[in-house]
């Protein structure tokens, strides 16, 4: 049956990896389950229902944008809610209860609705073709620089913002800006204060990782990535009751099992306030749907191109084979959020990591949209997977996909130039999308001053256009 469906002989890949590709994807990206609700709704503070609401919406929207990747496009690729979306989501909504006075709640539901029209917007372009004619847009220099770009930013992602620490002196504190940054170790206990002992534990758990999954996968088992994240699991529940003096199951003898369906139903459920939508004018509206729209729109095809460039599931001239079905499968993820409570679902880049532990088919998604309805009634023990066991797969999977760099042609400017553009904007930025709008500027600029304007294609020049509309006129 598995075999037929997602034909795991044709693609070199068994059962058991899939499946293992699948969890270690669901590991990496566990962290989404809670944070995306405590983003969305100011870490609680608008209400434990809404929270509750949004923390369903989270894993149910993911599960079924993931079962459509599965089904549809056969892909190994994960969803969820993005980040940076979802933070722009949350000022959005603040900024709806500042314009019309109406309670917090009130103002996320009628922000359910910008969701709502983008990813209906979404699934016509996606049925038209019109996003794949997109991704056809890209020139290929730009298109084989994205996975290098993106690995930085999941180096970035592992070592910096993943691993934050809070301490009574502020924070966060970040391994490579305030621990290796740091003069001297006294400097950093100082500046640190409480925080140093939970960083140097960070930091040793992120490198005994990063070892362990090189070790492993130099001696070819495909699990290492996995493994190495088991391992410095252990490694940090060991020194937080060793040395931190704390326990790191306390979570559990506390937490609730039973999924808050009723919350759901309460407050984001088929929630849309079109009557609030409306009061914040149709000029702004336009605005934030279009914007959600770009934003989305090349954070998912950067992501697809990136990791299926990895996996080397794209063809000499880097398409991708089911892009429509993919980008389908996103828009179907998108529409699922709003209705059930939650911003703009997308493909994670975290898929990479699944990808490298050698998940080829949509049964790596499969397992991972399982993992997250699991979550509906395991989420407690998802949250105690310590975020510097998943910097360690970040690091090792950033690294490898910097070897995309091979591909470049680094005597052409208009390849060299776009890329380092995108190496240098994706982590710094923190945006996929951005960063890829940066590259196409930077390659028709060159092409049309240097005579070769002809070589662009119209829809090449009408994107960059709509970037330099975005990055320089948009409010």
């Amino acid at each position: 049956m598995l075999e037929k469906v997602f034909k795991l002989t044709e693609n070199k890949t068994t059962v058991k990896t899939e499946i293992i590709a699948g969890l270690t994807t669901f590991m990496t990206m566990a962290y989404i389950i809670a944070l995306n609700p405590n983003l969305l709704t100011g870490f609680g503070a608008n209400g434990q229902e809404l929270w509750n609401g949004v923390f369903m919406a989270t894993c149910i929207a993911s599960a079924v944008g993931m079962f459509a990747m599965a089904f549809l496009a056969n892909k190994p690729f994960a969803m969820a809610p993005g980040m940076g979306l979802n933070s722009f989501f949350a000022v959005v909504v603040a900024n709806i209860v500042s314009i019309t006075g109406l309670s917090y709640v009130e103002s996320f539901q009628a922000a359910l609705c910008i969701i709502l029209i983008e990813g209906i917007v979404f699934i016509i372009l996606s049925v038209l073709n019109v996003r794949e004619k997109i991704v056809e847009a890209i020139p290929l220099g730009v298109r084989l620089g994205i996975a290098p770009a993106i690995g930085l930013m999941l180096m970035n992602i592992g070592l910096g913002s993943n691993a934050g620490i809070y301490s009574e002196t502020g924070g966060p504190f970040y391994a490579m800006r305030d621990f290796f940054g740091a003069l001297t170790p006294g400097v950093a206990k100082t500046n640190m204060g409480s925080g140093y002992g939970p960083m140097v534990l960070t930091v040793v758990t992120m490198f005994v990782g990063l070892f362990v999954i090189v070790v492993l996968a130099q001696k070819g088992i495909k699990a290492s990535v996995i493994l190495g994240m088991l391992v410095a699991s252990v490694v940090y529940w060991i020194g937080q009751a060793i040395f931190l003096g704390t326990n790191p199951f306390a979570s559990l003898t506390t937490a609730s099992f039973v999924p808050p369906f009723k919350d759901m139903v309460e407050t984001t459920l088929f929630k849309f306030n079109f009557e609030a939508f409306v009061q914040i004018g149709w000029f702004t509206a336009i605005t934030l749907v279009v914007t959600f729209c770009i934003i989305d729109m090349f954070d998912t095809i950067g992501t697809l191109v990136g990791t299926a460039s990895r996996a080397g599931m794209l063809d000499k001239d880097g398409n991708m084979s089911n892009m429509k079905e993919a980008l389908l499968a996103d828009a179907i993820g998108t529409v699922t959020g709003a209705a059930t409570g939650t911003s703009t679902v997308t493909t994670f880049v975290e898929s990479a990591s699944g990808v490298e532990a050698g998940g080829r088919t949509g049964l790596t998604a499969l397992t991972t949209g399982i993992l997250f309805l699991a979550c509906i009634f395991i989420a407690p023990i998802a949250a105690i997977i310590p975020a510097a066991a998943t910097s360690a797969a970040l690091i090792y999977v950033g690294v490898l996909m910097l070897t995309g760099l091979k591909n470049i042609n680094f005597d052409d400017l208009s390849q060299t130039l776009p890329v380092t553009l995108m190496l240098i904007a994706m982590p710094v930025s923190g945006s996929i999308g951005h960063a890829i709008g940066l590259g196409l500027i930077a390659y028709t600029v060159l092409k049309l001053f240097t005579g070769k304007g002809k070589e662009v294609s119209v829809l090449t020049y009408v994107l960059s256009v709509i970037f330099l509309v975005k990055f320089f006129l948009a409010v």
